[in-house]
């Protein structure tokens, strides 16, 4: 029963300064709030990049062209061609597959919709080298990249961008640069990930077709290349690169007219980029609990003067040291603890407004929801502490005396 009265006393106490109690516990809101916030998006972070790396292939390295140097001396900008892509698949030990790419943004035209659209031209390989799965459809074969075949696969995105639908565009003719290509399959939608276009608003054509009879180039733009061992990379890295030197005749001490790129690594980047988000959100959280922990003790001490000699009445009547401590130290955790809860949906709607309007991946998930807790009580027994410690020892005759 004891501990029922301490309850009620305590939460009477509350309610007769419901204002001055709101106010004091806004600072354990807001770090409450940015605490779940700050988790949310570190974990809605962590598994989009874990998602993004298992869509591009954790086994995939990327070959671009460069600028070439001698001695601090520009050399003209290098080029990649189909010859580099064969003899890297040719004479690297660890390269599996290997997916050329032409690229280029030309007019594509379907029944009476036209679209500026991005064209890749690749081998029968692109798909599997770029973890695409397909929708409708089939993707071309090797036999017809050598044939120059006019034959397309549609991006996830692209029947919308024609004003159609997937199983409405395939096997129809679609015209690029006012040739016409028949649509064996869309791919499915992968989403956005990094770079400067929608992956899934590109049509793949053979790399063949491309090179003569769209883009009307020899060069490529990049290729792909699977690794047999994902955790070789460095080594595959350093095979590829002594093949290219080889094949563009890099005399000892010019640097590479070429560079490869890890994809994990832009990924690496941009996880880093949302851990320094994170990091900020977590020292305002820290400013601000601090802040909310230093108000409740402040409010504490000043609701210990205002009742001093309601705990002379107390004491006088029986009341021990042990119960006005543990009365006034329910009272700071109780305002820490509302607070707590107040924070925690504040920062769960805080997490859905940035996920619907910013498409920023959050997840609040049942451990933020139990670190919050544990904030809001470790700052309410740190800093109720001495509040309730100086009531607890206050003199019950000088407190009757008091004023």
């Amino acid at each position: 029963m004891l501990i029922l009265e301490i309850l009620r006393v305590a939460f009477d106490s509350l309610r007769a300064n419901k204002m001055r109690s709101f106010l004091t516990m806004l600072g354990i809101v807001i770090g409450v709030g940015a605490v779940i916030t700050m988790v949310a998006l570190g974990t809605g972070a962590r598994a989009a990049v874990e998602e993004q790396i298992a869509s591009l292939g954790s086994d995939v390295l990327t070959v671009r062209p460069g600028q070439g140097f001698f001695r601090g001396v520009r050399s003209g900008r290098a080029e990649l061609t189909m010859e580099d892509a064969e003899a890297v698949l040719a004479d690297a030990p660890l390269a599996a597959r290997i997916a050329p790419e032409m690229d280029g943004t030309v007019q594509v035209e379907y029944g009476r919709t036209n679209a500026n659209v991005r064209i890749t031209g690749s081998n029968a390989d692109w798909r599997e080298v770029n973890h695409y799965e397909l929708a409708l459809g089939r993707f071309f074969t090797s036999q017809e990249d050598q044939g120059r075949r006019r034959m397309a696969v549609a991006g996830g995105a692209v029947p919308a961008v024609l004003g159609t639908t997937a199983e409405e565009l395939v096997g129809r003719q679609i015209r690029i640069l006012n040739v016409p290509f028949e649509v064996i399959g869309v791919l499915e939608e992968k989403g956005g990930q990094f770079g400067f276009f929608n992956p899934d608003e590109q049509i793949v054509v053979p790399i063949e077709t491309a090179r003569f009879r769209i883009l009307g180039e020899e060069r490529i733009d990049s290729f792909n290349v699977t690794i047999t061992d994902p955790e070789a990379m460095s080594a595959a890295m350093g095979q590829i690169e002594a093949v290219l030197r080889r094949e563009h005749r890099l005399r000892p001490g010019e640097e590479n007219d070429f560079w490869i790129q890890d994809r994990r690594e832009i990924l690496g980047t941009q996880e880093e980029a949302t851990q320094t988000f994170g990091f900020l959100l977590a020292g305002i959280a820290t400013v601000s609990l601090l802040v909310g922990g230093i108000g409740i003790m402040n409010i504490m001490l000043v609701s210990v003067t205002e009742r001093t000699r309601e705990i002379g009445v107390r004491k006088a009547l029986g009341a021990t040291r042990r119960a006005i401590l543990l009365q006034f130290m329910v009272e700071a955790l109780a305002l820490c603890v509302l607070g707590g809860l107040i924070g925690i949906g504040l920062g769960s709607a805080t997490s859905v407004i940035l996920s619907e309007t910013a498409n920023w991946n959050t997840d609040v998930s049942l451990r933020a929801v139990g670190l919050a807790v544990v904030f809001s009580l470790g700052v309410g027994l740190f800093f109720g502490i001495w509040p309730a410690h100086r009531a607890a020892r206050l003199d019950p005759i000088v407190a009757l005396r008091y004023e």
